[in-house]
Order: structure tokens, then C-alpha cells, then sequence
């Protein structure tokens, strides 16, 4: 009886200084055993038995380790280490194969984990390549339940359940650890190829040399059985580390997915799509592995969540992705005004581009204008380290960011970018209201605190507990976050104390205090410094810096807070509306709006209002619904017109800092805009006005 793969099988079986038996390679430790005899399955014959033990770094058995196995620290200190090992075990395969007149042979071990679990990623971790036969394996378990269907699920069987399915002697006392083991697996391997079974070996167990990258379709269906989301990886790792991570399990083609956050960075979590539900059940066997000096969390996933983040539907993106085993860089930070030549050259010729301008692919837009953001194609490895050296080079004025991509990074930013609506969509005309007015805090007293470094997630309710006591001590609507420019938490917010000493107090509590899984860094600031930077100016150890709408001698703008009449303020961004009522309660009732004491004469309010960056606290501003006839009311203000329908509004966005007034109306010439006030509804102090007026984006009726 012969095998269409070999001639010959090497069973092997082998012991980790840790958990034994199903749990075999979950727990990270190292090899301490490995025994083998090569079978030849024609003649029936058997070549010698060998036993080497292996020599761990770590020589800390296992409670389990020691009873099981019986071996001491003192005796695996005299042993040869793995790559040595692996170097005997290969040269005497050879050498027994040539006694029987063989020349190939396939490995066969007691299930998958010796060979998935333990030997390639110990491998991996210590920078040395296994030989291609441990590429390819008989899985005895599944060759046994196949010759003999009747017996115990493949999941439940082991060597000695198999032995009493045959009636084979299951002594284990007579043989040493490992010998016993080998010496069964052999008796039952012959059992199978009596001539009452007949079994032939034809299908072994594969393990992916490397991990192959390609595109996915938000069309295809991805069993959710299959997937997998890992936590905690190192911002800078790529596929390929990931691949690495999970070595010995075969990863589906473009299987590996890392996740964006909201400002398009990787945050550390990724999703993995493996071949089959066994896969992906050995891969959770690695929950909490290290990768370097982090322990990278596993848990299950769904096929939804994976073709979320993968999924793609633009055939510029299919096209690009279509040539196979290429190196995906991305380069983040290019000059709008950048071409394919710009970047090619910037490339050089020592890293050329798979395909020249074809191999390129400009991230835009759905206007067509560039994000700033391109992925590169690059046929091999030492190409890509080359692009990867240019790292914070200069192309034109601007420095550019080389990192490592893949399929489902270009998927996932082509998504992100192209889902983009240019205008967003306004909301329904309302009337703010705060509750007694209030002003925030100006002038050199360090009454207030800064807190740098929040989780992303976190909220109001987040930071006052983070407070704890001290919550008594914040002024009324004290509580301001500091968005970035697209309106997303920058990880920043201040605290208006009552006093300097509680301020002082509360630095003191609170620094590098946890928050969720980060640690708050806490320091005591002016309110000048805080309004320096809620107006977008920076605040560092290096000194304040202004915000870049102002010059210097404005400065003095700050020092009260922008006052506006309150029916001029009828549109507020999304962040600071309540939250949108369920159709039943639209059909029952008319549409509502808020409305503003006509009594109240004044309403203080931030320029960041209108615009992305940075608003205050979403406590600053409360809102009561309108009675009955608020809105006429509002639209026969003489004072104050409204918008006569929503998207009358639009924001301009990259302007030229030194874009005026008299460029923005030839800009929109041809088209009809308010003849009399350029500054759209809000009628503004000069002091309001010089808050207002961002040089970045504009605000246009």
C-alpha cells in the first residue's frame, strides 16, 4: 500500500514545558521534547525510534509538565536548543529513509497542534525557517475517524482512546513520556492499513508558506465562523506582522483587515478572515499571545464586521488591487497639488513602482479633490524597504509619511473618503437656549485645568466621574472639549474650577489618573490659555501659540465672550441637536422646534458654533421645544431673517489664508446670495466678528 504524497510517514509527537493535551501551545511555552520513527508504508517496516530533548530558555516546567512528562529542569540543561534539534531530526530522517530505500516522507502527528500550535510559531519568534516538510502533515485523528467513522468525534479522540477503539495494549507506565505515545501511533497506523480497512493517506494537512494579499467585494459572503478580531496590536504593524502573529494558521487570501479610528489611523485592532472554522478555533487558542512586548487580545468576530472594514465596491479599487503579492505602502501628507510624476520621482529609481502611474493610486474625494493621501504598488520586499527610508522626506514644502498597507487599508480609506458628503445636510431651523448667562473664564488666574490625553470614547459624563469629588468644585458649564477640525474629540478637554486652589487640587488628584484603559495627564492653566486653544491655538512647553485666525494684537478679543442677539442664531451643527425622534412620534405629533424666551436679551455663544473646531462642552447649550406658531413667530422677526429651506447654507473648505471677502462673492458669481449681509444670518458685533471670521472656512448664504 503506498501514499500518493510519500512512501513514507515520520510519526512525530512532541511536549511544550507547559499544558499538555488540548490545550498544547495555548499557554506560549517552549519545546522541551520531541520523538520520532519514519514508517514505511509498503513494506510495513520501521526505522529507528528516536527521543531529543530540547533545551527551553525558560526552564520553569509546569506543575502538569512534570507529572506527565517526568523531566527536570537539571536534566532539559544539558539538551541541545530547537534549531540544533531540528537540524538532528533531519539528518537522521535522511538517514533511516536511505535504510529503507526511501527518499521522501510526510510527517504524521497526533492531531494539528504540534505542528500549528507549538512548532511554527516558537519558529517564528526566534528567526528561524522550518523545512518544507513541516509545510505538510497527516492529521491522524482525521485519517482515523475517516477509516473508522464509528468511532469518537475527531475533537474528542486521542492516542489512547484510539488504542482502545482497536483493542491495543494502553500501558503507558511501560514506556518513557514520548516513546509510548510514538510507539501506539505506529500499531494503529498499521491497524489502518490492514486489509480490513485498506485506509490510503492521500489528502494531508497544508500550512501556508506566507500570507497572500488581495481584494474583497462587499458582495461576497464571509462566514462569520471564520473571522476573528485581534486587540492591542502596535500602531505600526501591517499584515504581514499579523500574518506572522497567527503562524501556522492558514489566513483566507486578503483575509487580514487592519481598522481605521475616526481620524483615518490605525487604532490598534484588526479583523482576520481564516480558511475554515477550525482555523479559526486554534486562533483563539492565542488569545492574550505576545507580538514583541504586547499581548494581543482574540476574540470572535462576524462576517459582517469583516466586510465593514474590507468590503469594497469601486472598480479603481479592484483594478488596483488585482495584481497579486504586491507591497502596498501608503504615503499620507502629499501637497494637493501633487501628480504621478511628482511621486515617482519623489520614489526614485532605486524603489520603482509595479505598473509606473498604474501602480499609484491618489486617494479623492467624491468632488475630485485630493486628500493628501496615496497607495503605492511595489513587486517585491526590497523595493518597499527603499520607499519606507523616504519616511518624512520633502516633496515641494511638505514632509511625507511612508507606512506599511493593505488591501483592506485602501478598501477601508477609499470608503471612508468617498462616503463623504460635500455638503452636509442642515438640520431643521432652531433657536438655542442657555440656561442664566455666563462667561467664560479670561485673565492669567489659574482657575482652570487641562486634561490631555481621554480616551476618544469618553464623554461628560466620562470626565466627571474621572473627577470624583471635585465635581462640586467645576463652574456652571465648565466642562469644554476640544474637538479636532473635523469635529471628532481630539483627546483634550478643560475644566473651569472655582477657585485657583481647587484648581490646584484637582492637578494634583487627578494627574496620570486612569481613565478606561489610559492614563490623564492633568495640569492647572489660565482661562486665556484655555480660550487660546478652544479658538485653535496650541498650548505645549514650548509656549502658547495663537490661533492662526488671529494676530497678536487681537488678543484682547478674548476677553469677554462674543455676545449676538439670540433669534440671529438658528442653525447649530449636528452635535449639539437632541436626538432625532423616532418616526412613530413624527407622524402623531407636528413637527416641533426650539424656542428662545423672547424676554431673554442676550445669548453668549463660541464662534466654534459655526464652525468644526473646536466646540466647547454640548452641556453649554440646552434647548425647550417651541409652542405652537414659534416658527411664524421667528419668520416675522423684522430684525432677523431665517433660512427659507435647508442646504441654503454652505461651507468652503481649503481656502487660501488670504482669501477675502471680494474672492468668495467672484468665486459664487452667476449665483444669488444675500445682497446685504455677507455674514448670512448673524448680525455681528466687531468683537463677535473678529471671532468669527476663520480664514480656513467660510460660512455663505
Amino acid at each position: 500500500m503506498t501514499a500518493s504524497h510519500s512512501d513514507s510517514l515520520v510519526v512525530l509527537f512532541g511536549a511544550t514545558a507547559g499544558a499538555y493535551g488540548a490545550k498544547l501551545g495555548s499557554d506560549e511555552r517552549e519545546l522541551i521534547l520531541l520523538v520520532w520513527q519514519v514508517v514505511d508504508l509498503p513494506s510495513k517496516k520501521v526505522g529507528t525510534l528516536h527521543k531529543s530533548l530540547v533545551k527551553a530558555e525558560n526552564l520553569d516546567l509546569s506543575d502538569q509538565c512534570r507529572e506527565v512528562s517526568g523531566l527536570t529542569p537539571e536534566g532539559l540543561g544539558k539538551a541541545e536548543p530547537l534549531d540544533r534539534v531540528l537540524q538532528q531530526f533531519s539528518q537522521l530522517v535522511s538517514s533511516d529513509l536511505k535504510v529503507l530505500g526511501r527518499s521522501s516522507y510526510t510527517l504524521c502527528s497526533d492531531g494539528q497542534l504540534l505542528i500549528r500550535q507549538v512548532l511554527h510559531p516558537e519558529t517564528s519568534k526566534k528567526n528561524f525557517l522550518l523545512s518544507d516538510c513541516f509545510y505538510s502533515f497527516y492529521d491522524l485523528r482525521k485519517e482515523f475517524h475517516t477509516c473508522y467513522p464509528s468511532s469518537a468525534a475527531v475533537k474528542d479522540q486521542t492516542i489512547k482512546t484510539m488504542a482502545e477503539y482497536l483493542g491495543l495494549g494502553t500501558d503507558e507506565t511501560e514506556e518513557d513520556f514520548g516513546v509510548w505515545q510514538v510507539k501506539t501511533m505506529v500499531a494503529i497506523i498499521f491497524s489502518m492499513l490492514s486489509e480490513n480497512c485498506n485506509h490510503i493517506f492521500t489528502e494531508p494537512e497544508t500550512v501556508k508558506y506566507k500570507y497572500e494579499t488581495g481584494p474583497c467585494s462587499k458582495s461576497e459572503t464571509v462566514d462569520s465562523e471564520t473571522v476573528i478580531r485581534a486587540r492591542g496590536l502596535p500602531w505600526q504593524s501591517s499584515d504581514q506582522d499579523i500574518a506572522r502573529f497567527f503562524k501556522g494558521l492558514n489566513i483566507a487570501k486578503g483575509g487580514v483587515a487592519l481598522c481605521l479610528n475616526a481620524q483615518g489611523r490605525r487604532n490598534g485592532e484588526a479583523l482576520v478572515r481564516f480558511v475554515n472554522s477550525e482555523q479559526r478555533d486554534l486562533a483563539l487558542e492565542r488569545h492574550k499571545h505576545h507580538m514583541g512586548s504586547r499581548y494581543i487580545e482574540v476574540y470572535k468576530a462576524t462576517g459582517e464586521e469583516f466586510l465593514k472594514i474590507a468590503g469594497g465596491t469601486s472598480n479603481e479599487v479592484a483594478q488596483f488591487l488585482s495584481k497579486e503579492n504586491q507591497v502596498i505602502i501608503r504615503m499620507r501628507g502629499l501637497p494637493f497639488t501633487a501628480t504621478q510624476e511628482d511621486v515617482l520621482g519623489f520614489l526614485g529609481p532605486e524603489c520603482p513602482v509595479t505598473g509606473g502611474k498604474e501602480g499609484l493610486l491618489f486617494v479623492k474625494y467624491p468632488d475630485g479633490r485630493p486628500t493628501g493621501d496615496a497607495f503605492v504598488l511595489f513587486s517585491c520586499e526590497e523595493y518597499a524597504q527603499n520607499a519606507l527610508k523616504k519616511h518624512k522626506e520633502i516633496l515641494g514644502k511638505r514632509y511625507i509619511e511612508l507606512f506599511r498597507s493593505t488591501a483592506a487599508e485602501v478598501q477601508q480609506v477609499l470608503n471612508r473618503y468617498m462616503s463623504t458628503p460635500l455638503i452636509p445636510t442642515l438640520p431643521t431651523p432652531i433657536i438655542p437656549v442657555i440656561p442664566p448667562p455666563y462667561t467664560i473664564a479670561t485673565g492669567s488666574i489659574r482657575d482652570c485645568v487641562r486634561l490631555r490625553g481621554l480616551p476618544y470614547t469618553a464623554g461628560i459624563d466620562d470626565i466627571l466621574e474621572f473627577m470624583g469629588d471635585a465635581t462640586g468644585d467645576i463652574k456652571p458649564h465648565g466642562v469644554h472639549m476640544v474637538l479636532n477640525q473635523q469635529g471628532r474629540p481630539s483627546g483634550d478637554a478643560f475644566i473651569q474650577m472655582k477657585s485657583a486652589d481647587k484648581a490646584f487640587m484637582v492637578a494634583q488628584k487627578c494627574h496620570k489618573k486612569m481613565m478606561k484603559d489610559r492614563y490623564v495627564e492633568v495640569f492647572q492653566c489660565s482661562g486665556e490659555e484655555m480660550n487660546f486653544v478652544l479658538m485653535g491655538g496650541t498650548l505645549n512647553r514650548s509656549g502658547l501659540s495663537p490661533p492662526p485666525c488671529l494676530s497678536p494684537p487681537a488678543y484682547a478679543a478674548f476677553q469677554t465672550a462674543a455676545v449676538i442677539p439670540a433669534e440671529a442664531a438658528l442653525y447649530q451643527p449636528q452635535a449639539l441637536l437632541p436626538a432625532t425622534r423616532t418616526p412613530q412620534a413624527s407622524a402623531a405629533a407636528p413637527p416641533t422646534v426650539t424656542y428662545y424666551p423672547a424676554q431673554a436679551a442676550q445669548l453668549y455663544m463660541n464662534y466654534t458654533a459655526y464652525y468644526p473646531s473646536p466646540p466647547v462642552s454640548p452641556t453649554t447649550v440646552g434647548y425647550i421645544a417651541a409652542p405652537p406658531g414659534a416658527v411664524a413667530a421667528a419668520a416675522t422677526a423684522t430684525h432677523t431673517p431665517i433660512l427659507p429651506q435647508p442646504g441654503a447654507l454652505v461651507r468652503m473648505q481649503g481656502l487660501p489664508y488670504n482669501t477675502g471677502m471680494k474672492e468668495i462673492l467672484s468665486f459664487f458669481q452667476g449665483y444669488q446670495y444675500a445682497p446685504d449681509d455677507y455674514n448670512g444670518l448673524i448680525q455681528l458685533s466687531d468683537q463677535a466678528r473678529s471671532v468669527l471670521q476663520a480664514p480656513k472656512e467660510w460660512v455663505c448664504l
